[in-house]
């Protein structure tokens, strides 16, 4: 069952390729300019004449916005109204006008940028990423920063009085994940499956991260992945190797704060489970990590292969003047949003990581 999700990801980005084939650095990547410039009897139709008059239009006017696309990992009402802060700050800050939007899926965010590669920035997990650089040269230009880290991890949750111990006895269990394009959510949860020799049983595509962490909340599944990031602790930092899970003596003091913080004592819960408080406020005592992933790279803010290299820097200015302000936390910076604490230049050797895990799983682009 989860080899045949993942392949039905690979082929909705079969059409993804379709859309962005063509000429070097994605210029045919959109495909209703290269329409009409193949028509040469468009002057009737009124869908020419649009088409026209929006390639006209100067980008980040208000007839040609900038399309900023998040992914659908949260609660997309959640990710419309703080991206809108974004988009005024981003506004205020450069003149230019923007326009949120949260695609379907994964893919349709990959798809979206192909398709319009001079008009899209996008924020964007590291699969995606490195799926949207090979498909049509997407280019990272920042990286999320949670409270320190640069990068983060998948993590494997249970129900906590399950007899699980350890991702072996995962065999033949039933599996909730966020989306097939999630890298912390399937990809990477996928190669741990396999090194760990276990396949799995039923599995559940939920929609989101808090969606799957709920689904195992709600019994529908044995064991549900989603984003792990570090705990923040009452002396000292979490460190690699350190015990993912909060201590069990505090367990039963776990409960959000009036302003939806999840907070077991003197501990602060960071992963998906703290994005699921709303539904599930006593998640904490219903739900425990199994296990983590090795480190992924964080998500990244990326932008369309032909994006003006002029207005790029104008917009990486004000967004890195953006996330130092309190309106960032209230925006993309927000627990139930990304819970971005912070922004740093991003490379794209550094997803090199993600390529090799997409490699040992066998997804290329003669595959797509």
């Amino acid at each position: 069952m989860r080899k045949r999700a993942l392949w039905a990801c690979l082929v909705v980005l079969a059409l993804i390729a379709a859309a962005c084939g063509g000429g070097e650095g994605g210029e045919d990547g959109d495909t209703t300019t290269t329409a009409a410039a193949e028509e040469p009897t468009t002057t009737a139709a009124p869908e020419a004449t649009t088409t026209t008059a929006m390639a006209e239009a100067e980008l980040g006017s208000a007839e040609r916005p900038i399309q900023v696309l998040f992914v659908p990992s949260v609660d997309a009402q959640v990710i419309v109204s703080g991206g809108e802060i974004m988009d005024q700050a981003l506004t205020d800050a450069t003149g230019l006008e923007f326009e949120v939007s949260v695609p379907t899926s994964y893919a349709a965010t990959i798809e979206e940028m192909c398709a319009n590669p001079g008009d899209t920035m996008g924020f964007i997990p590291a699969f995606g990423y490195v799926l949207a650089s090979q498909l049509c040269q997407v280019d990272v230009g920042f990286k999320a920063v949670r409270f320190g880290w640069g990068v983060y991890w998948a993590q494997f949750l249970v129900a906590r009085d399950s007899a699980f111990e350890t991702l072996a006895d995962l065999e033949g269990a039933s599996w909730a994940y966020p989306d097939p394009g999630s890298t912390s959510g399937f990809l990477f949860p996928s190669v741990a499956l396999d090194e760990a020799g276990v396949t799995p049983g039923e599995t559940v595509e939920s929609g989101g991260h808090p969606q799957a962490a709920l689904a195992v909340y709600n019994g529908e599944v044995d064991f549900g992945t989603s984003f792990f990031s570090p705990p923040l602790l009452p002396e000292g930092e979490w460190q690699l190797g350190d015990d993912p899970e909060i201590p069990d003596d505090v367990i039963e003091s776990c409960a959000p704060t009036d302003d939806g913080e999840l907070w077991c004592g003197d501990y602060r819960v960071l992963d998906a489970r703290a994005s699921a408080i709303e539904e599930a406020p006593d998640i904490m005592q219903q739900v425990r990590i199994l296990d983590i992933t090795a480190e992924i790279p964080n998500d990244t803010l990326s932008f369309g292969p032909d994006f003006p290299a002029e207005l790029r820097a104008q917009i990486e200015e004000a967004l890195a003047a953006f996330a130092e302000t309190p309106e960032w936390e209230e925006s993309i910076g927000h627990q139930d949003f990304y819970a971005w604490s912070g922004i740093e230049p991003a490379t794209d050797a550094e997803y090199d990581i993600v390529r090799t895990v997409v490699d040992s799983q066998g997804i290329t682009l003669e595959d797509l």
